[in-house]
């Protein structure tokens, strides 16, 4: 069964990268690459021979490609085909991941910029959110989070404040049940990036500071969890529940919405309202002194 399932899933990548290039190669005008288009063009876009030309590729061999071959590809050549068919990083990462390959890590000029995750942040208030990215450092933050999980200002990665800062330990009421759940998902991203040193250095770091990690991390579980609740014992605004979701961001592999509700029957929301009006005054009062 498990080889008739793999055999299918397999026949269905094919389809999907046959069908994926085609529709990409059709969509380039010869004339945007510099080929005259010519009178007896019947095939829309560039011909198969053409991309290859142009990817400095053997014609049968993207032939092959494009007809879902079972052939060996290499990150220079995919990206060749990615230039020629003027693939953006969406479309490039998806075209890695349907031969097989992982995605080679964007650069920052490749990075979508950060102002509609800071406008969703903001627009889930007075609700807590923020954004991890793929090594879980963290990427933006809005001011319910931080006065909710008592983020520090030195605080730059979720999981090492988890682990080393004294108000995440104090105030998560079940933080001895949190903590497995949170290193095991931490290794399973660190293996879906294993050409990423910083999951190296975080490990290593924590290994070293935490002794609750390092006893963790050696026992190599796997999981992921993208909901569920949070209970919080804040020191002014006392117990607040949460129902947490983990929304993954589409066009930026390996980053992460944190966002976090109330939980329905709790006074859990007017408790945080209550938190950041006191937060305003107080940044109200520090003005006046100020001035």
């Amino acid at each position: 069964m498990t080889t008739s399932l793999n055999a299918v899933r397999e026949s269905r990548r094919r389809e999907e990268l046959k069908q994926f290039l085609r529709t990409r190669r059709e969509r380039v005008r010869p004339e945007d690459v510099g080929i005259p288009p010519g009178a007896r063009r019947r095939t829309p876009g560039l011909r198969r021979e053409e991309v290859a030309m142009l990817a400095g590729i053997g014609a049968s061999w993207y032939t092959w490609l494009e007809q879902g071959r079972d052939i060996k590809v290499s990150e220079q050549v995919l990206d060749a085909i990615s230039r020629t068919l003027r693939l953006d990083a969406v479309e490039r990462d998806h075209l890695y991941q349907l031969v097989g390959m992982n995605p080679p890590q964007r650069t920052a000029d490749e990075t979508p910029g950060t102002a509609q995750l800071t406008a969703l942040l903001e627009g889930w208030m007075p609700s807590p959110a923020y954004v991890i990215d793929r090594c879980w450092n963290i990427a933006g933050t809005n001011r319910a989070a931080e006065l909710v999980f008592g983020f520090r200002e030195g605080d730059t990665n979720c999981l090492v404040a988890f682990f080393t800062n004294p108000a995440f330990r104090a105030r998560h009421r079940y933080w001895d049940e949190i903590a497995p759940g949170l290193v095991s998902e931490f290794r399973r991203d660190a293996a879906r990036y294993p050409d990423d040193p910083e999951f190296t250095r975080i490990s290593g770091l924590l290994t070293e500071e935490s002794a609750d990690f390092a006893a963790l991390w050696s026992r190599y579980e796997i999981t992921a969890a993208n909901q569920g609740v949070k209970a919080i014992d804040h020191p002014r605004a006392g117990c607040l529940i949460f129902e947490h979701s983990v929304l993954e961001i589409p066009d930026r592999p390996g980053v992460r919405l944190m966002l976090h509700t109330a939980q329905a029957g709790t006074d859990t929301r007017e408790r945080v309202m209550e938190l950041l009006g006191r937060d305003a005054r107080k940044g109200r009062i520090s003005l006046v002194e100020a001035g």
